[in-house]
């Protein structure tokens, strides 16, 4: 089914998948490699360039997943920095949405010997620092289950190496169950126990690696208590200049874009916002088939934004309806919002709701418009002084003063 929002089509089911949000395994073995490769004439001509690395003093290259574009926007970000140049690379999947990056090869190129070792004398002998995203090898897949070895190849070269985490790839699922209430995490879960295993082993790996290690939302310092903020980062002006005056349709929208539904509970959001829908007092829009460029004009068209209902945090997806100045409406937790009061001085901004308190939430606001308005009003003020990718690029001059992992 199709809809229209903000002149852009809309399919009305579910929108980017889990892959879209956690990175999956790239490691291949070398028998795996030459199955995916059977077949496959391969021209060194084609091979994709490289691109051009700064002269500066520092030069930073951040790989290899750039979740929900963070490593583009983190790049972009540190080159506000005087004296820093960024350039964020990714491995692209097929059937798999990409987010803007510097450069990137499909991953059947990721296990081309030739492009490896390409790569590997790229990124060492070009870089003085790395943000390596997810612990994922950097260099290829070479039947490595991970990047730790790369790590120490990276140090050897004299360059400062960092781990950055942006969620499920560290978060322990036992730890968060016991800590939320609505945690969707239940043992003999396949999805629950392949993440408790992997962020298990992760864990490991960052204590024995000894590098300064980033997480991407304060939720994850409870998992890795040593790491340091980094922000996520967004450009606002594309959401304020998408969004349209609030509450000026004749039914007020309710948009939800699941990036996960299991993660964050679609399964009752879709249940209540239905509801609502049909007794006449908002309509719902569960969104997909949307890229990314297009969801400025989705959520632009939206009343109000509902992100999850399960994990405990805040994100990029509510970030940007912040930006667009939308009601945004999700679990966020009191451990959350008093971690960011205590890092920042700032109150956010978002809604609380949770899968028993959706329906009363959103009626609420509906019941009491002007309240509604003024608490929307908060989001582009708050987006502004923590995620226009100022305070990460604070974080990230922190790190490169540093004296670590010389």
């Amino acid at each position: 089914m199709l809809d229209r929002a903000g002149g852009v089509d809309v399919q009305v089911t579910t929108a980017r998948t889990l892959r879209d949000h956690l990175p999956t395994p790239i490691a291949r073995t070398a028998g795996a490699v030459r199955r995916r490769l059977k077949g496959l004439r391969y021209s060194y001509a084609q091979l994709p360039e490289f691109p051009q690395v700064a002269d500066t003093p520092v030069r930073l290259f951040i790989g290899p997943t750039n979740s929900a574009g963070q490593g583009y926007a983190w790049a972009r970000a540190a080159d506000t920095i005087d004296g820093v140049s960024a350039v964020s690379f990714s491995v692209h999947r097929k059937g798999q949405f990409q987010f803007k990056d510097d450069y990137g090869v499909p991953l059947v190129w990721f296990g081309q010997p030739r492009w490896q070792r390409a790569q590997e004398q790229h990124v060492l002998g070009s870089y003085t620092h790395v943000l390596m995203e997810s612990l994922r090898p950097l260099f290829g897949a070479r039947g490595l289950k991970d990047g730790f070895t790369e790590l120490q190849q990276l140090k050897d070269a004299g360059i400062k190496p960092a781990l950055l985490f942006h969620g499920s790839d560290i978060r322990l699922p036992s730890r968060h169950a016991k800590r939320e209430r609505w945690s969707p995490f239940t043992p003999g879960d396949p999805l629950t126990d392949r993440l408790e295993t992997q962020a298990a082993r992760f864990a490991e790996l960052v204590d024995a690696a000894d590098v300064p290690v980033f997480v991407s939302t304060v939720d994850l310092l409870d998992d890795v208590p040593a790491a340091r903020w980094l922000p996520v980062a967004i450009d606002p002006a594309p959401w304020a200049r998408a969004a349209r005056p609030l509450f000026s349709t004749d039914r007020p929208v309710v948009v939800h874009v699941p990036s996960s539904a299991q993660l964050k509970g679609s399964d009752r959001i879709d249940e209540v916002l239905t509801g609502l829908a049909d007794s006449g007092l908002i309509e719902y829009r569960r969104i997909s088939g949307v890229t990314h460029q297009q969801m400025p004009a989705v959520i632009g068209d939206a009343d109000i934004v509902v992100d999850q209902l399960r994990i405990g945090l805040y994100g990029v997806a509510a970030v940007e309806a912040l930006a667009a100045g939308r009601l945004c409406v999700s679990y966020v937790g009191s451990a959350v919002r008093d971690r960011v009061r205590s890092l920042t001085g700032r109150e956010v901004p978002i809604v609380e709701a949770d899968p028993d308190s959706l329906a009363s939430v959103v009626t609420d606001l509906l019941s009491d418009r002007t309240a509604a308005a003024e608490q929307a009003a908060a989001g582009p003020g708050f987006v502004a002084e923590l995620h226009d990718g100022r305070r990460s690029a604070r974080a990230l001059t922190d790190w490169f003063d540093s004296k670590e992992s010389l």
